[in-house]
């Protein structure tokens, strides 16, 4: 499977997840948004972001309690919490946002 995105295609699983995750760009993360039904925002941005440095940090993306802790202790507890994540990516913050991020699912998410 795949996805084509400014003339290049490139590789993803049956669920839609990035294949080679060097690929990713903002522009696949914006067609991913599209195709995912979430409009981006600079709150979206800061979560991708994050998500992204959490990866190369430790080498796994986060499941959701993980990512709704994380998110508090860096952003705050305005933030840090399921419901503002939900609001977000209400498809599942991990498993959505990771998607978007260009980041494998999480562990643990179905």
């Amino acid at each position: 499977m795949g996805i084509e995105v400014n003339g290049s295609t490139y590789e993803t699983d049956e669920e839609g997840y990035l294949i080679n995750l060097a690929d990713w760009n903002k522009d696949i993360a914006e067609y991913i948004a599209v195709e995912e039904k979430v409009a981006l925002t600079d709150n979206h941005w800061e979560v991708i972001n994050f998500l992204r440095d959490y990866y190369n940090e430790y080498q796994i993306a986060p499941a959701v309690r993980v990512l709704t802790k994380a998110i508090g202790k860096q952003f705050g507890e305005e933030k840090g919490n399921s419901k503002y994540l939900y609001d977000l990516f209400p498809y599942g913050p991990a498993k959505q946002a990771c998607k978007i991020a260009g980041l494998p699912k999480p562990t643990g998410c179905v």
